[in-house]
């Protein structure tokens, strides 16, 4: 199946189940969203939108931000992550925009990564999401569930590689409904540590479920007090295995005697094969 064909029938699918996707950050105006999604950088947006109700009654808008210091903003964002630093990020932001944009957060990506804690992805998202500005931010959701899925190539390692892969794949009036969509798969149903295949509705043309599906069958009646491992090949138990990396850069669990990669997890009776799943 070729990248085009599979990229459609993905999308397709996860617009039957996401008819209207958009960011879960609450907010009601440009500012608002920029101050939840440099707040959002390594913490959840539902953490964000416990916090931003009363730090926006307080610092509604750019104008009352630039006029505290970071002390002030600090108190009102302590659960979040790394509060210090975003503290004076937003506040420094805020005096920016006043002192370059006249309090107007810009509409271009060149103009938004000029202030402080905006980097490109928050860039991208402001100005797809507050002005429809065509792009499509890659974070650690696209990227995982882009290179599970296979939308992108195999050398697909970066960010940045993602990103130029699926703006080459995509219709440009579909990137920013392509960056929600595969944002609330990952977050909801192609999680990063139980990804849940079984119901999702991309299995049928991702390459990830396909894998797993080849993994091998549950081996019944294993007995965990002999030993962590049981190699299927020597038919033994063992407790320390090798951990040679395979063709894809995986690293996999190995008998310590023969080197073979049929191994299971005696107390599961699952197979210790690990399928690559890019997270980041």
């Amino acid at each position: 199946m070729s990248r085009a064909l599979r990229a459609e029938k993905t999308f397709d699918a996860l617009r039957e189940v996401i008819p209207a996707p958009e960011t879960e950050l609450d907010y009601r105006d440009p500012w608002q969203l920029l101050v939840a999604v440099i707040l959002s950088a390594q913490c959840t947006d539902a953490r964000v939108n416990l916090v931003t109700p009363s730090l926006f009654e307080r610092f509604p808008d750019a104008s009352s931000t630039a006029a505290v210091e970071s002390e002030d903003v600090f108190p009102l964002i302590r659960s979040i992550s790394y509060p210090n630093n975003k503290a004076k990020h937003l506040v420094g932001a805020a005096r920016r925009l006043l002192q370059v944009y006249d309090g107007v957060v810009p509409r271009t990506v060149n103009e938004l990564v000029t202030l402080p804690g905006v980097g490109r992805k928050t860039a991208q998202v402001v100005a797809s999401v507050a002005y429809d500005v065509p792009t499509l931010a890659v974070d650690t959701h696209v990227f995982r569930v882009a290179n599970r899925i296979g939308l992108v190539k195999r050398d697909a390692t970066t960010p940045e590689k993602v990103e130029r892969q699926l703006k080459r794949l995509l219709p440009e009036d579909t990137w920013g409904d392509a960056h929600h969509l595969l944002i609330l798969h990952g977050r909801y149903t192609c999680t990063a540590r139980s990804p849940s295949c079984e119901s999702c509705v991309v299995a049928p043309v991702c390459l990830y479920a396909e894998e797993r599906q080849r993994l091998p069958v549950p081996v019944s009646g294993l007995n965990p007090a002999k030993g962590t491992y049981w190699c299927k090949t020597r038919r033994h138990y063992f407790n320390e295995p090798d951990l040679p990396t395979d063709r894809h850069g995986s690293e996999q669990i190995s008998c310590p005697k023969c080197g073979s990669m049929n191994v299971f997890i005696s107390k599961t009776g699952h197979s210790a094969k690990r399928v690559r799943d890019f997270r980041v």
